[in-house]
């Protein structure tokens, strides 16, 4: 069906699709569309379904509106309105999310920058293994060596004061991706921190996640000459030394994760850490 929902002042709008495509949206009709698009008046609540190729013509009509009825409506990708977290943010819990979802369409979270290091697909990998209360976080970059240069205090003084996850996601000079995420922020300490939600990951060929064994208590320790995650075997399974240029990556028994670089030893060549928010 073409109309998922009509609500308030949709007659005028109802009435031109009808006329313009009638066997896609009169009433009875029974061709199943796959929507990308929805039509919706500038209140969460009130939306009509488009499919893609019938968006362009839409949206002439709304940009040129012959009356005040059609200055409140806008068209948006489906997409885009969870991007802009309409129909996730816990602010607008009362608003109904559409009974529909596209196909491939996964969890991408809003960044306030770009990040240089993860395309969109590694995103939507990365946030289906987050904690399910973070996932509609919007993410925040807090430090990057693209930005900020290479110092691990640095990144330590730009994580102060937070109280929110972070994930850390490292290219080595083999162009291989990875990381680790941790409930908590990294910071100095005499021991080691963290929960049994932090995780570790990597990427190219495939993307694979190790999480906490259980073994030990080894998740996250911060040194003024390194950052230590995973340990209590013959290394950690990731480490970085004072100047973020140098790093190691080994098996361990607090992930069972296999090395996350292809080489034990690796020389960084990008690093950013992202924090998520509410």
């Amino acid at each position: 069906m073409g109309v998922a929902y009509s609500v308030g002042e949709v007659d005028h709008l109802y009435t031109f699709f009808v006329q313009w495509s009638p066997d896609m949206y009169t009433k009875g009709n029974k061709k199943h569309v796959q929507p990308g698009y929805f039509i919706r008046e500038k209140h969460p609540n009130h939306y009509l379904v488009v499919e893609n190729n019938k968006a362009a013509v839409i949206n002439k009509l709304l940009s040129h509106p012959v009356n005040k009825t059609d200055q409140k409506w806008e068209i948006i990708r489906v997409k885009d309105s969870k991007r802009r977290l309409s129909l996730c943010s816990s602010e607008d819990s009362e608003v109904e999310e559409p009974e529909y979802q596209e196909e491939g369409d996964d969890a991408v979270p809003v960044l306030n920058e770009h990040s240089q290091l993860l395309g969109d697909q590694d995103l939507e990998q990365l946030v289906a293994h987050l904690p399910a209360r973070i996932q509609c976080h919007s993410w925040q970059l807090v430090y990057s060596t693209a930005v900020h240069g290479s110092s691990l205090k640095t990144m330590y003084r730009n994580m102060k004061g937070l109280d929110s996850p972070v994930l850390l996601v490292v290219k080595d000079m083999n162009k291989k991706v990875f990381g680790a995420f941790s409930t908590v922020p990294f910071r100095v300490s005499k021991y080691y921190y963290g929960t049994g939600e932090t995780f570790l990951f990597s990427f190219n060929p495939t993307f694979q996640v190790y999480r906490w064994s259980g073994e030990n208590s080894y998740l996250v320790n911060g040194k003024m000459d390194s950052l230590q995650i995973g340990g209590g075997g013959n290394g950690f399974a990731l480490w970085l030394d004072a100047d973020l240029n140098h790093g190691a990556s080994f098996s361990c028994p607090t992930f069972h994760n296999a090395p996350l670089s292809n080489q034990e030893d690796f020389i960084v060549q990008d690093l950013e850490v992202w924090t998520m928010q509410s």
